[in-house]
């Protein structure tokens, strides 16, 4: 998922990766993945992170770029590196930690990852790792880390069964306004749209908090998230049910938007349904890709059509589109403005692009929606 935006656009909307002593410096590997949906892990990281200062990027099919330049269209100083040595030799970088950020279908290490891993560890870096393999079961990486004094932690690794609660109903005592942000596919840009509508309306005075749903946002230091993927299907439902409980039990906000998971449509995958089923959302708003024809993983099979999308959702539970926002892969401004044009007239909900729409019209998207909702902005 390359995607390149105008700068003027991008500038203003970019969740930058804000330098801070507080942060955790790190490297992301991500050799041969950077841009494309194998690498969404480093893509966001790029973009976002309350965690991690990230120093470069490992990835020599695209060394010598500024990753940036290549994902956005403006430096941000996040150079694309070769090797791990060549990542270590940087004069401003001093990384503590090696981010694993692909995120193959496989979900499985290859063995030129494992090299990569091991060299991490003889050189004293600590591991983050978000795939269904996990290295704090590998006996060698277990080895090499105990030798080298180094951790090793597995993002998806789930806690033990006796640990997870099944859904209770619970959830109906969450007086905040649940909002799903949905897709037609996965990697189409449902976080990163979450994160900013968390933002947007935050600035217009609404107390808003975001729970992430996958290993990508629970890396960028999201405080509230359950790896739905790495959970039994008995107790998905219930975990997301008892992490929102927990927020309006901690925050008491007045939305909690929930990040979805690839496309309720999406044969690969069923942690739509949990999503949908734990949160049990007054609205969703939709992300969609509208030049995307085919399932960004299996290029053979046809990606879900938007109309399809929403009448599986709205058929699923008992809730409401209330928006959708566009994912402008491959289209050109006067594309993107007419598509929202026809959208707006075909499902009689307002349709925005998160990442050149202003932050008041994002933010309408739940404030026009919900009579509860009033705008107080903070500036």
């Amino acid at each position: 998922m390359n995607i390149k935006i105008p700068i003027q656009q991008t500038k203003k909307w970019t969740l930058s990766p804000d330098k801070s002593e507080n942060k955790v410096e790190a490297v992301i590997y991500c050799e041969g993945g950077l841009g494309n949906t194998e690498g969404k892990t480093a893509n966001g990281l790029i973009h976002h992170s309350k965690t991690y200062n990230i120093n470069s990027v490992i990835d020599s099919t695209n060394s010598g770029i500024d990753s940036g330049e290549m994902l956005f269209g403006f430096r941000n100083e996040i150079p694309i590196v070769d090797t791990l040595s060549m990542a270590l030799s940087l004069k401003e970088s001093k990384p503590r930690v090696l981010i694993f950020g692909l995120a193959p279908t496989t979900g499985r290490l290859a063995e030129r990852d494992r090299l990569v891993i091991s060299e991490a560890i003889s050189k004293g870096l600590h591991i983050v790792c978000g795939l269904h393999e996990f290295i704090s079961d590998d006996p060698i990486f277990v080895e090499e880390a105990r030798r080298h004094n180094v951790t090793l932690r597995d993002v998806r690794k789930p806690k033990a069964s006796h640990c997870l609660r099944s859904f209770d109903g619970s959830i109906a005592h969450v007086r905040s306004k649940r909002i799903v942000v949905a897709g037609t596919d996965c990697a189409v840009g449902k976080r990163t749209t979450a994160i900013l509508l968390e933002r947007a309306l935050n600035s217009q005075g609404i107390k808003t908090v975001f729970v992430s749903t996958g290993q990508t946002g629970v890396m960028q230091g999201t405080k509230y998230g359950v790896v739905m993927d790495s959970l039994p299907s008995q107790f998905a439902v219930g975990e997301l049910e008892g992490c929102i409980n927990q927020v309006f039990e901690d925050e008491f906000p007045e939305v909690i938007l929930i990040e979805g998971q690839g496309a309720l449509g999406h044969p690969a995958f069923s942690t739509s349904a949990a999503i949908l089923r734990g949160s049990q959302p007054h609205g969703v708003i939709i992300q969609h890709a509208p030049n995307r024809y085919h399932l960004c993983d299996f290029p053979k099979l046809r990606a879900s059509l938007l109309v399809d999308e929403i009448k599986m959702i709205e058929s699923f539970i008992d809730t409401q589109i209330i928006g959708i926002t566009i994912n402008h892969e491959g289209m050109t401004e006067s594309q993107i403005d007419s598509t929202i044009e026809v959208y707006e007239e075909i499902f009689d909900v307002p349709v925005c692009d998160p990442l050149r729409c202003s932050e008041d019209t994002l933010a309408n998207l739940a404030i026009d929606y919900f009579d509860e909702l009033e705008s107080r902005p903070l500036h």
